[in-house]
């Protein structure tokens, strides 16, 4: 029994890496254009005010989590590095936190829980044993903060690893230069 309970364990760990080596091969600048994709269909100024907003972006993490299209971006490079859980399971969090109703708590953190948290998850997110025990036992009596150690580990991951990233994708070069060519153009202009 042991030997396979090993054998699972160092096939998880396997699957994992392929996981993060498919994603690196995946981010190539002809798939960086799905996240471009976002505002190519909106007119000229939306492009303009969304390029120069990703200005922003590379101000803080923060500054990128509060804009609704850094948001989307962010969430559109994550998926071609096959790591959109964690930023989900953030804006979950942030979501739950609303939520008003105590009804309705205590079965959207369970359903929150089994997506993210807990081990084997669909959408497994990556924290500690420790962290991931603390989550659970503070399901038995949900409130709006009981994720919030957990989504501050992913939070801190997505910001220490992610996020550089993003900031050196060519999807996000590629509008930053756009932000730049278009106020040096205005510059010229006046």
């Amino acid at each position: 029994m042991c030997r396979g309970l090993a054998a699972l364990s160092s096939c998880l760990e396997r699957a994992k890496q392929l996981k993060t080596r498919l994603g690196i091969l995946l981010h190539k600048p002809e798939l960086g254009h799905e996240a471009e994709s976002f505002s190519t269909s909106e007119q000229g100024t939306k492009l303009r005010n969304s390029s120069e907003e990703a200005l922003e972006w590379k101000k803080s993490f923060d500054h990128l989590l509060k804009s609704k299209n850094g948001v989307a971006r962010f969430h559109a490079f994550l998926k071609t590095e096959f790591s959109e859980e964690n930023l989900e399971f953030w804006l979950a969090c942030e979501e739950f936190k609303k939520s008003r109703s105590k009804t309705k708590l205590s079965s959207k953190a369970h359903r929150i829980f089994k997506e993210f948290v807990q081990n084997e998850a669909p959408k497994e997110v990556n924290i500690d044993h420790e962290t991931r025990e603390i989550t659970q036992k503070n399901l038995t009596a949900a409130t709006s903060s009981c994720f919030d150690a957990a989504q501050a580990k992913t939070r801190t991951l997505m910001e220490k690893d992610s996020y550089p990233r993003f900031l050196k994708s060519t999807s996000y070069q590629d509008l930053t230069e756009q932000a730049t060519s278009h106020s040096t153009s205005k510059r010229l202009h006046t």
